[in-house]
């Protein structure tokens, strides 16, 4: 067996035992799942050094590595790693310890081979695997999360579904179902269904509209160490990497597809970034921006350019870190404080010091603020949608406007988060709580550091060594200089810690002169000392506006998920043909009598 082999193999077969473990053992689970993440890391890095390779089993390349599924595979081991480091001090006192950690393994294994996958049939027994792994994953979250679970599965169950279908029309215009095989032009119906289908499978797993309702369902129910690893994490990385691999290897994409992956991606960062505006649920709030990210990442792929999709994998990367650190900094707090009701928070900064340095890193992270991470591959995604424009776009100033302004709202949504959890007044009376400890905090610094380096040394580091390779082989890469235009991480850096000194000198002058306290006070009128500002309310007023205010509450009854559409509509056609089912023998005689006539013409036409 090879590292291939191995990689699949080993978090698999440790799972199976992890999950027989008596709960009476919860030491041994712990080792077990720490120690076969971090030797499957270790192998994900040796592939990727390794780059290129393929397994075959019964004469056909079940298996292959390229420079694309090996960066991916790099970044699920990584995060398989840290996420069962982080659990160990979240989960600790949590039931269902039994199913945890042998699930964490399980879904490892799993997305491993879906990376690796050559053959589209074993492509689907891993990604249908890893739809019960998630589900069971959700499930450890108690009783309360039974509805979310269910919800996850039928959405990405279906539309895995549609995955089979989409297999089956490959097949057919084939006869083949390598991934390898020569890309089939979308200029047939049947291509273009065939695309569509996978795309459909791919956005419910990468959380693109419409298929996202059960992230944020799954954020408010689940553990969210969970929520880390999967929904924020793993399934954006596999969802963006099949997105990526049929689009760019399977298929040959017309103008047609392009426009349709462009108009999901802008409208998926305005719609989901707006929901995430008024949210009172820290979980609910971060899962809406795991949503509006995604929509970057379809954005730049559906570019087609280089520095587009370049651009979008870069994201992908960076959300994984960013929106990684955010879950877990939210898992922090709700550890120390019970709850991540935004009402009942507050005042954080003092007393968990690292959990605000590590949530304040990701939050100007993920809004595009330089020189961190996410500016670098927005910046990307930008020049990308610009391209459109230069080979002759029409409507590249609406993508660029979308892709700009949701990276508005997202400051401003973080500004919200920060004020009201950690600046604010504290809610509760008495001693404030403790920071957490190393196993959960390590994590979170670890992650808050990259999103540093990966900005400060975005060509040197993740550009040169993970993305540039893996869209070189397809698309190839114009030099550095044309598609990073005049920014320079390294100048602005200097210029943005110039900037924060002279602050600190500033202020710290001001620190010297005697200061005189006084009562607080808005608009002349003193204010009492139980008065306490919360930014829960902030853009509530946006919410309250006509049109907005219409989209809010069909969006609280639930009028725009496509599971809660769904269920109606197979409810009215399953009361419609209960009201067939009479009991009366005629009327079950006419409705044959009927079936066989339409047989009948049909064979005589």
């Amino acid at each position: 067996m090879d590292l291939v082999g191995y990689l699949i193999v080993i978090p698999l077969v440790a799972g199976a035992i992890v999950r027989i473990i008596p709960d009476a053992f919860k030491g041994l689970k712990e080792g077990v799942a720490i120690i076969v993440s971090a030797v499957t890391f270790y192998l994900t890095i040796m592939l990727f050094k390794q780059g290129w390779g393929e397994s075959t089993y019964f004469g056909r390349v079940i298996f292959r590595l390229d420079t694309l599924s090996s960066f991916v595979l790099l970044w699920i081991g990584f995060f398989g790693l840290i996420m069962i480091l982080y659990s160990f001090g979240y989960m600790r006192g949590k039931p269902y310890l039994k199913q945890y950690y042998g699930y964490m393994l399980l879904t490892l294994g799993g997305a491993y081979g879906a990376v690796l996958a050559n053959d589209l049939v074993v492509l689907l027994s891993f990604w249908g695997f890893l739809g019960l792994t998630l589900y069971m994953l959700i499930e450890t979250g108690g009783p309360q999360a039974s509805g979310a679970a269910k919800k996850t599965m039928i959405i990405v169950g279906g539309t895995d579904a549609l995955m089979v279908l989409a297999v089956a029309l490959v097949w057919v215009m084939t006869g083949s179902t390598s991934l390898t095989q020569p890309s089939i032009p979308t200029i047939t119906g049947l291509s273009v269904f065939a695309f569509i289908l996978f795309a459909c499978a791919a956005f419910a797993k990468a959380g693109a509209m419409p298929f996202h309702s059960w992230i944020p369902d799954t954020a408010e129910r689940a553990p969210i160490s969970v929520v880390a690893f999967l929904p924020a994490s793993v399934d954006k990385l596999l969802g963006i990497y099949l997105l990526a691999r049929i689009s760019l290897y399977l298929f040959n994409l017309t103008g047609g597809m392009m426009l349709l992956l462009l108009i999901v991606g802008a409208f998926t960062i305005i719609a989901a970034v707006m929901m995430a505006l008024v949210q009172h649920d820290l979980k609910r709030l971060l899962s809406y921006h795991a949503v509006s990210q995604v929509g970057y990442m379809v954005l730049g792929v559906g570019t087609l350019n280089p520095v587009g999709v370049a651009g979008g994998l870069f994201h992908m990367v960076n959300n994984t870190i960013y929106k990684g650190c955010l879950f877990l900094c939210g898992g922090s707090v709700e550890k120390q404080e019970g709850t991540t009701d935004l009402d009942n928070l507050g005042g954080l900064a003092r007393y968990m010091p690292l959990t605000f340095f590590s949530c304040v890193i990701a939050a100007l992270a993920i809004s595009g603020i330089p020189p961190l991470n996410g500016f670098v591959s927005k910046w990307m995604v930008y020049q990308g949608v610009i391209e459109l424009g230069r080979q002759g776009g029409h409507a590249w100033v609406i993508w660029l406007v979308a892709a700009m302004f949701g990276s508005a709202l997202t400051l401003a949504s973080f500004m919200k988060v920060l004020h009201t959890v950690f600046l604010g007044i504290r809610a509760k009376k008495g001693e404030g709580p403790r920071e957490v400890g190393a196993t959960m905090s390590v994590p979170m610094l670890v992650l808050a550091i990259l999103c540093l380096a990966f900005g400060i040394f975005a060509y040197a580091i993740p550009l040169k060594g993970f993305i540039l390779p893996a869209v070189k082989r397809v698309l190839g890469m114009p030099e550095q200089g044309y598609w990073l235009g005049a920014w320079s991480p390294g100048l602005a850096t200097l210029f943005i810690i110039i900037g924060i000194v002279i602050g600190l000198i500033i202020y710290l002058t001001g620190r010297l002169k005697a200061t005189r306290s006084d009562s607080m006070y808005v608009g002349g009128e003193i204010l009492t000392a139980e008065t306490r500002v919360s930014g829960t309310d902030f853009y509530k007023t946006v919410s309250d506006m006509g049109f907005f205010h219409q989209v809010y509450e069909a969006a609280e009854k639930r009028g725009f998920d496509t599971y809660d559409i769904g269920r109606k509509i197979s409810f009215y056609f399953i009361r419609g043909f209960r009201a067939l089912h009479t009991g009366i023998l005629p009327h079950y005689l006419s409705w044959m009598l009927a079936g066989i006539l339409v047989l009948i013409i049909i064979l005589l036409r």
